[in-house]
């Protein structure tokens, strides 16, 4: 088999309901999706979520890398040798995780079809569903509540409400969906690095009734000292997000003890096969492993969902950023029923794109 042609174009969805975090307000997103061809009349699909914020990538620059280094690497290519071909990427995509996340699920995309497995299935397949997170951008307090309100009535069990910008406000608001919601429902906070130390243990303890499960990256990531400083203060799970970019970034948070659990998210580290290498370090140091999203289409949800369900480290996932993207291809290749997540029956990723 061998890859005669990979094509690449960008998919801009707005967002049904657009969202504001600590650094940024988000209406609508660029997808960047990847189809990589064989001489067997099988291709392979993924995409790229790029975020100038998060993975350092445009959709531009995205684009060019796919169209590009990627094309000009995999071309003539077998595409069964995964692991070589992403190794010769490694280099020319050292800037672009989304891309390198894009080509890794389309070759394992491709695997699963070859194969005739799903690939949730192709990587151990340890659990068969997964209960996610639903997030709560920043709103004033009644909106917060009243959007807690209706993702608890659409099943969700796990909310994840972001802040950032004013502590006791944002405590306020914790408080506030707590007793909206009731104790049985777990609630999540991510400050998306926007508080220091100070700010972070003042909202922790003003939010103290609430019984956070997790304080997602409350500072910045680029003085990891203060995240390892919450982390041995706050009698609460501190996860690093943000400062997890890198396998090498994965070893130094577990040697110097700077958080309790890790967030990993194929975009920023460059796709399942080092989300895989990034989960044995953090299971080895006694970390726990959430799987994350971007605003992604579904295809990469898939492949968020396909990494955690083989992994028995990855005990949480936030895989909603396909919920509300209008206009996402790649719709229905999985399954959201009352907060859970359903991998498709199908092989590979599960996306079959209209002929």
């Amino acid at each position: 088999m061998k890859i005669t042609r990979v094509e690449a174009w960008p998919v801009e969805m707005r967002l049904a309901e657009p969202y504001t975090i600590a650094y940024e307000t988000v209406e609508r997103v660029t997808n960047v999706f990847v189809r990589v061809i064989t001489n067997r009349k099988v291709a392979g699909h993924g995409c790229a979520a790029p975020d100038e914020q998060v993975t350092g990538e445009t959709p531009a620059s995205a684009l060019a890398a796919l169209q590009g280094p990627v094309a000009t690497e995999l071309t003539g290519s077998d595409p069964m040798r995964r692991t070589l071909l992403i190794e010769q990427l490694r280099e020319p995509l050292r800037a672009s995780p989304s891309v390198r996340a894009a080509v890794d699920m389309a070759l394992f995309d491709l695997l699963g079809q070859v194969a005739n497995l799903p690939v949730w299935k192709l990587l151990g397949g340890f659990r068969d569903r997964m209960r996610t997170s639903i997030t709560i951008g920043i709103l004033p307090l009644d909106e917060t509540v009243e959007r807690a309100r209706h993702w608890v009535g659409e099943g969700f069990r796990r909310l994840k409400l972001t802040g950032g910008k004013d502590a006791d406000g944002d405590a306020a608001r914790v408080l506030a969906v707590r007793a909206a919601v009731g104790e049985a429902i777990e609630l999540r906070f991510d400050a998306n690095q926007g508080f220091n130390v100070e700010q972070t243990l003042r909202f922790v303890e003003a939010a103290r009734s609430a019984k956070l499960e997790i304080v997602e990256q409350p500072t910045p990531r680029s003085e990891p000292d203060l995240l390892g400083r919450v982390t041995a203060e706050v009698p609460l799970p501190i996860m690093a997000d943000e400062s997890l970019v890198t396998l090498r970034d994965a070893y130094r948070l577990a040697r110097g003890g700077l958080a309790d659990m890790v967030n990993v998210k194929l975009m920023k580290v460059g796709g399942i096969a080092e989300a895989r290498q990034i989960d044995a370090v953090a299971r080895a140091a006694g970390l726990e492993c959430m799987v994350g999203c971007m605003d992604e289409a579904a295809l990469g949800i898939a492949g968020g969902l396909a990494f955690a369900l083989s992994r028995p480290n990855v005990h949480y996932a936030d895989l909603d950023g396909h919920i509300g993207l209008q206009g996402d291809p790649s719709a229905g290749c999985m399954t959201l029923k009352g907060g859970t997540l359903f991998p498709s029956a199908q092989p590979g990723l599960g996306w079959i794109p209209p002929a």
